[in-house]
């Protein structure tokens, strides 16, 4: 039987795969496995029930998954603050902010509007290991807690969620953004309400896009995902700087006043390096994935700053970030996490600190992200090939190895499989793209003649 967690909670197709029944299910498993630790045993000994914050961005599916969802919850003997339409980084910030037992976001991020999905955040705002998760799963097969009278959970809207989540960007915020002409799109999502309030305070100018959800047409050719329109926009408008968030506003991309796109890769590297410059870079060290730009490897040896790639993933990132104390981190597709601000990828206090680097420097994007020398990418994903004999075939290894060796300092191959595909990825970067392509290609023939089906 396959695992219900996914790489980031549970994630379906609304009403088919992720549904009421088990929106429900899930809430009350959680409320049996979230609710034991001394913060929880505290609110009992003074007489007081468990409390969890619940959020959701806006796709339609959200509205009855969200009911499931308290209704768990509350059925549980949890009093559930509902803080509806937010970004999921502000839901991990509300948690830790209120000292709330556990939260649960109701968002499938970057998906369509039809996927929706649920992930729990645990004590303190934190994303919850595979083993908690494990528990939460487990727990849905077993005796629900069924409180009854006055020991049953109350569900509350959350007046002020959206206040104390504007005041935290604003208090994060390294300088002001006067001057600065920004154009934001929200992907119809759940930054369209927040982030042009906090970039308007922040003292930006801001010319709005992607900023009507209406339920269904939440990243529908918009966001992070979509960047073509965000640079039309600022080349219309004459703006000085473009940032796209995703549909929870957990990521941040961002276009330049020439419409050109700056990666997750290229805002570490610019945030990195001022970062260091003010003394807030933890040990002068970045973390990435192995999937970042050796370009961003490269510029940050020249400025003395050391980085450390984990696996594909921002829990993965977290995780290393947590263990050693790091205080930036972050992946090519811009999620970027900033651990003395936040608990998870936060798009919307990326996309401040960025163009409050143009502020402060006096430079435009295209010059800042100079700081790097993007080098050519390429990715092929091998089907129809046995995952599970790729690390031990020396075939493989032996192929690998003469194309590393004819790459040398100017490029680097990455083979791994998918983690939610059934192929083999072949990466490869070079000094050109000419070369990446003919290398990866060439691989990736070696994986499917020596791991075929």
């Amino acid at each position: 039987m396959s695992r219900l967690f996914g790489t980031d909670g549970v994630r379906g197709l609304a009403n088919r795969e992720l549904t009421a029944a088990l929106a429900l299910g899930l809430a009350q498993a959680s409320a049996v496995v979230l609710t034991k630790g001394h913060h929880a045993d505290a609110r009992r000994a003074e007489g007081r029930r468990p409390v969890a914050v619940v959020a959701r961005d806006p796709r339609v599916s959200g509205e009855f998954l969200t009911a499931a969802v308290c209704a768990g919850l509350a059925s549980s003997g949890v009093d559930v603050l509902d803080a509806g339409v937010i970004p999921t980084p502000a839901a991990a910030f509300l948690v830790d902010d209120i000292g709330a037992d556990f939260g649960v976001m109701i968002s499938a991020s970057h998906n369509p509007a039809p996927d929706n999905g649920i992930k729990f955040f645990a004590f303190g705002g934190t994303k919850l290991p595979d083993e908690v998760e494990d528990r939460i799963e487990a727990a849905m097969a077993e005796p629900q807690l069924m409180p009854v009278g006055g020991d049953v959970g109350r569900i509350r809207r959350f007046a002020d969620a959206e206040d104390r989540y504007v005041l935290h960007l604003l208090g994060a915020l390294p300088h002001r953004l006067d001057g600065l002409h920004v154009v934001l799109d929200c992907a119809h999502g759940a930054a369209s309400a927040v982030s042009p309030e906090v970039f308007t305070d922040a003292g930006a100018k801001v010319t709005l896009i992607g900023a009507d959800p209406d339920g269904v047409n939440i990243n529908d050719g918009v966001g992070s995902t979509h960047l073509d329109n965000l640079a039309r926009a600022v080349l219309e408008h004459g703006a000085d700087v473009g940032i796209a968030h995703d549909g929870d506003a957990d990521r941040c991309l961002a276009v330049d006043a020439t419409g050109a796109v700056v990666d997750g890769d290229q805002i570490m590297a610019i945030i990195a390096v001022a970062h260091k410059e003010h003394g807030r870079l933890a040990h002068d060290t970045l973390v990435a994935t192995v999937m970042s730009n050796l370009g961003l490897i490269r510029a940050m040896e020249q400025h003395g700053i050391a980085v450390r790639q984990t696996r594909v993933g921002d829990r993965y990132v977290l995780e290393d970030m947590s263990a050693g104390g790091y205080t930036l981190g972050g992946e090519q597709s811009g999620h970027i996490v900033f651990s003395d601000h936040a608990t998870t990828g936060d798009g919307i206090l990326t996309g401040l600190s960025l163009v409050a680097r143009m502020a402060e420097t006096g430079k435009s994007l295209a010059e800042l992200a100079r700081v790097m020398t993007v080098f050519p990418q390429i990715l092929v994903n091998v089907g129809g090939v046995d995952r599970e004999r790729l690390d031990g075939d020396q075939g493989v290894a032996d192929a690998v190895a003469a194309l590393e060796a004819e790459l040398g300092d100017t490029g680097r191959v990455l083979l791994r499989p998918s983690g939610t595909e059934p192929v083999v990825r072949v990466m490869v970067e070079a000094a050109d793209q000419a070369t990446a392509d003919r290398v990866a290609h060439e691989l990736a023939d070696v994986v499917r003649e020596r791991l075929a089906l």
